[in-house]
């Protein structure tokens, strides 16, 4: 047994957790909040290391508990500056952890699950299938592991942290421990990133999309689309078969009656060369768009990012252009994201717990 598995992991208690675990070790509830911030605000994961608490309770952390249960594995560093993390689970299951740097802010896209069971026919981490749902402590970790690599130990992050909720796995099927990371990463004596800077996607688990829809501290949310039409959508995302474009965008209306002012979501749509990316295919996404009213939404459309074994290859610039001119013509807000890292599989549909690169 792996004893690091047999100590409590302290990343994820929330403040009040903390100071029932004080209590049940002889401390008093105070200790909480001190070692609260430690983690989670000077973001040290070594109980030695914290030397503002007393020897005596360092000691009897040690024997206990644990900050850390994550080891990174390998680093991969992109042309473009983004980063790529591949680390280990204490029971031997990758994580995986991008940084995407830009001028005006950081982006960290985490992973909610080790593998993915979605089975989407374009994505690489599905040849993984689902290795198993990650815990709080392990979210919040990888966050904190990102952050101290990039800046150092504690540092001030110049621009803040936005986090996307992109990276391995579905996150809507690790629902509560997704939404307990996020409610600790937004404590003000912790990581303190908030959840208007959040973004989490889900490739359409409808019940959770109107459970999400009644949080009342909600990040923001990007449904994953990529066909238009059931037929196309069936074979390139199988969780259709089990909640149709139908029943997926009703859930959209939904949550779009929850928006507050000025507040829009995100369909993302994965352009895959001669399959979901004609003109017809942008007027017929329009034109769903209209049929449900969802007029607070925007598109992202992804160019594929191609990698073996994967059969698919991106779209042409010419292509991309007609797609995203034609829905704009019809009034929809259209927007191309820019790839990043994918010369380290680092990209969009590329994480699949590659070790070279």
């Amino acid at each position: 047994m792996n004893k690091t598995a047999e100590k409590i992991h302290l990343t994820a208690f929330a403040p009040n957790e903390l100071a029932e675990f004080m209590q049940s070790i002889g401390e008093p509830k105070y200790r909480a909040w001190q070692i609260f911030k430690q983690i989670h605000e000077r973001r040290l994961l070594n109980f030695d290391e914290m030397t503002d608490l007393p020897k005596t309770l360092r000691e009897k952390l040690n024997e206990t508990a644990t900050a850390t249960t994550l080891k990174v594995e390998s680093r991969y560093v992109s042309t473009d500056g983004t980063r790529r993390f591949l680390m280990k689970t204490h029971d031997n299951f990758p994580v995986e952890t991008v940084f995407i740097p830009t001028e005006s802010r950081d982006t960290i896209c985490f992973s909610s699950q080790s593998g993915c069971p979605l089975k989407c026919d374009f994505c690489l981490t599905a040849k993984l299938g689902l290795l198993r749902n990650l815990t709080v402590g392990e979210i919040i970790e990888q966050i904190i592991v990102v952050l101290n690599d990039v800046y150092g130990v504690g540092a001030e992050t110049p621009h803040g942290t936005n986090l996307v909720g992109m990276g391995a796995g579905e996150p809507f099927l690790n629902f509560e421990n997704l939404i307990k990371s996020l409610e600790i990463m937004s404590e003000k004596d912790g990581l303190f990133i908030v959840p208007n800077r959040v973004t989490v996607s889900t490739a359409g688990i409808v019940p959770k999309i109107y459970e999400f829809a009644k949080l009342e501290k909600r990040p923001h949310l990007a449904i994953s689309l990529s066909a238009p039409n059931d037929e196309l959508r069936n074979k390139l995302m199988p969780i259709n078969k089990r909640w149709n474009i139908e029943e997926l965008l009703k859930s959209a209306q939904e949550f779009q009656k929850s928006l507050r002012r000025g507040e829009r979501f995100t369909f993302e749509y994965v352009l895959l060369g001669g399959v979901n990316d004609s003109e017809k295919d942008a007027i017929d996404l329009a034109n769903l768009l209209k049929k449900y009213d969802l007029k607070k939404v925007k598109i992202n459309i992804i160019a594929h990012n191609s990698a073996e074994p994967l059969k698919y290859q991106p779209p042409n610039r010419e292509q991309i252009q007609q797609f995203k001119d034609t829905l704009e013509s019809k009034g929809v807000s259209t927007y191309l994201r820019t790839p990043r890292g994918r010369d380290i599989y680092a990209a969009c549909g590329q994480l699949a717990a590659k070790s070279s690169v």
